[in-house]
C-alpha cells in the first residue's frame, strides 16, 4: 500500500497510532512515507506529538528518522542538538540499552553495527551539520574524532573539503591522496574515489602558481640579498686591467 498509494498509507498509520496498534513501527513508517511525499514538517511534529507514546527501545531508531528529517527542512540547529544529545548518551552508557552491539536495518536488510560504529556516525553527521553553518574549526575537530574511532573514505573526504574551506591547502590535499591511495575503508567505492578525485582538481584549482624563487627553493632573504649585490655592482663594466688599456690607447695611436 505505501509503494502503491502512500497518502491512503498515511491515514492508515494514523489510524493506528491513534488506536494504540503498534504505535512504535506505526509512528516511524508514517514519518518515513511522509518524508518521501515532502511532508517533512509534518513529520517533525507527528514524532515530537506522539513519541511518548512509544516504548524506550524505539526512541532510537526514531531519534534517527528525526536527525534525516531535521537535515532535509534545514533545521540545522535542532539536527546538531539532537546529535549532541545522542552522544550524551553513547558516553553515559546509555545507548545501545547498555550493549556494545545492536541490530540496525537498511533496505529490508540486518545487520550489526557496533558502538564504536555509531560513534563515528553520529560524528559524522555532526561534521556535516558544523559545516553547514560555517563553523569549519568544529567541523574539523568532530570530523577528526570520528577518523579516529571508525576511519573511511567518505569521512576522510569531508574532513578534506573542511580543510580546502579554511585555506589549509596541504593538508587537505594529503589527506585526499590517502584516499586516492586506497589507505582508507571503502577505498574500493567507486563514488567516494570519484569525489576524492573531484575535491583534489578543486583543491589545485586554488594552489597559487609557483614563482621561479618557489621552483629553486630560495627564500625571500637570500633572493633580497642577491638584488643588492647586483646594485652595488652596477652596470657592466671591462674586466680588463687599467695596464691592458694604456696599452690599447696607445697602440691606437701608432695606426694613426
Amino acid at each position: 500500500l505505501i509503494e502503491k498509494d502512500p497518502e491512503a498509507a498515511i491515514v492508515l498509520f494514523w489510524k493506528a497510532i491513534n488506536s494504540g496498534d503498534k504505535v512504535d513501527s506505526a509512528l516511524k513508517d508514517m514519518a518515513v512515507v511522509m518524508k518521501q511525499l515532502d511532508r517533512s514538517e509534518e513529520a517533525i511534529e507527528a514524532i515530537c506529538s506522539f513519541r511518548g507514546l512509544c516504548s524506550k527501545q524505539s526512541q532510537e531508531s526514531l531519534d534517527n528518522v528525526l536527525i534525516d528529517l531535521y537535515k532535509k527542512c534545514g533545521r540545522i540547529d535542532e539536527q546538531i542538538e539532537l546529535l549532541k544529545r545522542k552522544l550524551k548518551l553513547i558516553y553515559q552508557g546509555e545507548a545501545f540499552n547498555g550493549k556494545l552491539t545492536k541490530t540496525a536495518r537498511s533496505h529490508g536488510k540486518k545487520f550489526q553495527v557496533s558502538i564504536k560504529q555509531e560513534t563515528s556516525r553520529l560524528l559524522g553527521n555532526l561534521g556535516w551539520a558544523y559545516m553547514q553553518k560555517k563553523n569549519y574549526v568544529m567541523a574539523e575537530v568532530v570530523y577528526r574524532k570520528a577518523q579516529i574511532i571508525d576511519p573511511d573514505c567518505n569521512k576522510a573526504c569531508n574532513l578534506g573539503l573542511c580543510l580546502i574551506r579554511q585555506a589549509r591547502y596541504e593538508e587537505a590535499q594529503l589527506i585526499i591522496e590517502d584516499v586516492l591511495e586506497g589507505k582508507l575503508p571503502g577505498s574500493d567505492d567507486g563514488k567516494s574515489m570519484k569525489r576524492a578525485q573531484d575535491l583534489l582538481t578543486e583543491l589545485r584549482s586554488m594552489l597559487p602558481t609557483p614563482h621561479l624563487s618557489d621552483l629553486l627553493c630560495l627564500d625571500d632573504e637570500f633572493i633580497k640579498g642577491l638584488e643588492r649585490l647586483m646594485n652595488d655592482w652596477g652596470p657592466l663594466r671591462s674586466k680588463r686591467l687599467p695596464i691592458f688599456e694604456e696599452i690599447s690607447s696607445f697602440r691606437d695611436q701608432l695606426a694613426c
